[in-house]
């Protein structure tokens, strides 16, 4: 996530007039970001240092979810939303990521399949080639490479 050393408000909107304070705060609230920016000194109109250093990882990614939120991308690409996130902030992620990818084409790279579970089709890739591909309860049902990844991070 790139942070600019701007304040939070600026962004998020990326200086684009045509979002307001309004859908600013309403896409944090969505993804559950709001609380933890009121609590910060000046709120949105904090000024964060370059890159975000001020702020966890956690946060500056949930940054990052209300920049897409607000600025609604057709196609939404996710790397690895949650590596290097403590456990509350990958459950707020988890949850900001069925919001923001609802109604949109959707790209979310990831080795935690908590992540991915609700996903319409999820394939599994190794050394980029597709082993398999399906919802999550087709390929649990396979008894393949996905049901063996899940077996060892959920048993």
């Amino acid at each position: 996530v790139f942070l600019f050393s701007d304040t939070i408000h600026n962004n998020i909107t990326l200086h684009d007039p045509s979002i307001s304070r309004e859908q600013v705060v309403e896409a944090a609230k969505a993804v559950g970001a709001h609380a933890f920016i009121e609590r910060l000194p000046d709120g949105y109109d904090t000024d964060v240092k370059e890159r975000g250093t001020m702020l966890s990882v956690g946060q500056r990614q949930l940054l990052a979810f209300i920049r897409a939120y607000v600025h609604r991308p057709r196609i939404l690409v996710l790397d690895e939303a949650t590596s290097s996130v403590d456990t509350m902030s990958e459950h707020l992620i988890q949850e900001a990521t069925e919001r923001i990818t609802r109604d949109r084409t959707s790209i979310v790279i990831a080795h935690r399949l908590s992540t991915i579970q609700n996903a319409d089709r999820i394939l599994v890739l190794d050394k980029g080639k597709i082993l398999e591909q399906g919802s999550h309860q087709e390929l649990l049902a396979r008894d393949g490479a996905y049901k063996r990844l899940y077996d060892l991070q959920f048993r």
